[in-house]
């Protein structure tokens, strides 16, 4: 078994209530499915919204498989100061319950979230996403891993209207 498999995650951070009935589960399913595949390494950028489902979810999936390891590549030590109380505690218990933090910052600067973005990216196998399409940190994060040539998986497909 190859222990340098890597996925990374990305995605929005405001997700359709008709979606979110779904989400976790399929979600679930798949980071299933790639520790079948092997990918024992899964990473995360510690956002509000699919990156912390993502990150609860590889938590939860650990007592099943020990070996899984949850990265956090966050980009500041203060991402989180402006969030509402329930968004950091969510994200305090992510962060007690990972097993690596990588940080492109000290604090915030211009540029810290691409940073961040890329390390997801760099090294990884496999970008499972939930991207809707649009710009920001998403696109970006999906534009980058296509260049650099991941499997791409985008969670978004599974909910559009088959005609």
């Amino acid at each position: 078994m190859n222990n340098d498999y890597i996925c990374c995650f990305t995605g929005h951070r405001d997700i359709p209530d008709k979606h979110m009935i779904h989400l976790p589960v399929l979600l679930e399913k798949t980071i299933r499915e790639q520790c079948q595949k092997g990918a024992r390494i899964f990473r995360t950028g510690g956002a509000i919204g699919f990156d912390s489902i993502a990150a609860l979810k590889v938590i939860h999936l650990k007592n099943e498989f020990p070996d899984v390891k949850l990265e956090l590549c966050l980009p500041c030590r203060d991402q989180s100061d402006k969030w509402s109380e329930y968004s950091r505690s969510v994200y305090n218990y992510i962060l007690r319950n990972c097993d690596k933090v990588r940080y492109a910052a000290d604090s915030y600067i211009p540029g810290c979230m691409h940073t961040r973005n890329r390390m997801l990216v760099d090294g990884a196998d496999v970008c499972i996403a939930y991207y809707m399409g649009g710009n920001g940190g998403t696109a970006y994060t999906v534009s980058y891993a296509l260049k650099n040539r991941l499997e791409f998986i985008n969670l978004f497909d599974c909910f559009k209207k088959r005609t």
